[in-house]
This record gives structure tokens, C-alpha cells and sequence, in this order.
């Protein structure tokens, strides 16, 4: 699915990692740790394909990704930290907003994202009138309008409640074994069924070695 070689990454003359090399395979749920600063965020955003600063090569079934930009485009979902809706929008705008995007208009399909998701009845209310934990469920609605294979989901369990966290486990899991692949960072200890692979970039840092 995914590989990584010799990748590598500086910030402020400060190697943030080098020569990390890995393959993201089908039905993997992976989990990226370090300590604050270690460029956990940074990583997913450059695997994301948000951020070209770095050195080395990400390849997409066994394609530079570069060169199939749209194909890669195409096959990753990605969340940021930030609960990444706009607060003046329904949470039914943001996610018609978002299937637009996708190239589908479905409103019954987005009622159902939604009720998954714990807002059934909050569909028409602005999202600057819901809590954090409640805009994040909005974010996390889009796991159900979305076909992509890979997900990269920076921080996904923040501001969510015991409830939250658990159906989020459950759902990455899900995803994992139903072939797709899940890359996360979260401070949250994990308790998912599903096999998980640890990446440590503290472990990884030159420094460290």
C-alpha cells in the first residue's frame, strides 16, 4: 500500500528524524509515538502529502506518489488535530460541503454518519453552539462518508468522551480488518482487538541511536 524509504525531515536545524524506512500494508493499524516536538504531526502531514519538505521517497502501490498525486489523493483520508469544521456551518453543511468534495451528494447518507456518530438531532445546529467533543464528532463523521483505503488521523481521540473513544476504537479497528490501514498518533493508550504496530520516533531519533 504505502512505503516509506530513507525518509527524512528537519525543522529550525533540528533533524527531526532520518532514514525512517516502513511499509504500511493492507489491514495495518499503525500508532506514531514520541515526545511533543518529536514530529509526529509533521510525519503525518508529510505522508499526507501536506508538507514536501523533506528527503527520501513515499511510494503508493509500488508508484512514486508524486507521480500519481491524484491516484494517492484519491485513496488517503486525513485529520488534523484541529476539529477542522467551520463553526458558523450545520453540521449537515460541513458534511455536504465534504461529500462535494468527493464528487457524491447524499443527505441521507450524511443523517446516517452523523446518527453513528452520536449527533442524531443536531444536524441543523450551528457547530459554534456544540461542544468541542461534539465538533469533533462532526470531523470523525467523515470516516463514514469516506472510500478512501488509508487514513492518517492526527490526535482523533482529542476532546472525545469514554464513549467516543471507544467507538473511534472500534471503528479504526474495523477499518484495519475490513483491508484498509490506519495511521494515528494519540497520547490515548490504545485498547483496540486489532494488531497494532508502534512507530516510536524517539526511539528513532539520530541522537538516540
Amino acid at each position: 500500500m504505502l512505503t516509506v524509504a530513507n525518509l527524512g525531515c528537519e525543522r529550525d536545524e533540528r533533524v527531526l528524524f532520518a532514514n525512517l524506512a516502513f511499509t504500511v500494508a493492507p489491514g495495518s493499524l499503525w500508532q506514531v509515538q514520541g515526545a511533543n516536538g518529536s514530529g509526529k504531526t509533521t510525519l503525518l502531514r508529510i505522508l499526507a502529502g501536506l508538507n514536501g519538505d523533506y528527503s527520501g521517497e513515499l511510494q503508493w502501490q509500488g508508484k512514486v506518489c508524486s507521480e500519481v498525486r491524484t491516484e494517492y489523493q484519491q485513496s488517503l483520508f486525513f485529520l488534523g488535530h484541529a476539529p477542522s469544521v467551520n463553526r458558523t456551518l450545520t453540521p449537515l453543511q460541513n458534511l455536504r460541503w465534504f461529500c462535494a468534495l468527493q464528487g457524491f451528494a447524499d443527505d441521507a447518507a450524511i443523517h446516517a454518519a452523523l446518527n453513528e456518530h452520536g449527533l442524531r438531532g443536531y444536524a441543523d445546529i450551528p457547530c459554534y453552539q456544540m461542544s468541542a467533543g461534539q465538533q469533533r464528532r462532526v470531523s470523525l463523521a467523515r470516516l463514514s462518508l469516506t472510500s478512501a483505503k488509508l487514513w492518517i488521523l492526527d490526535e482523533p481521540f482529542t476532546a472525545l468522551d469514554r464513549v467516543g473513544v471507544a467507538e473511534l476504537e472500534a471503528r479504526v479497528s474495523r477499518h484495519a480488518a475490513a483491508g484498509g490501514a490506519v495511521i494515528l498518533t494519540t497520547h490515548h493508550p490504545l485498547q483496540t482487538q486489532h494488531p497494532l504496530t508502534v512507530l516510536n520516533l524517539d526511539a528513532l531519533r539520530p541522537e538516540a541511536a
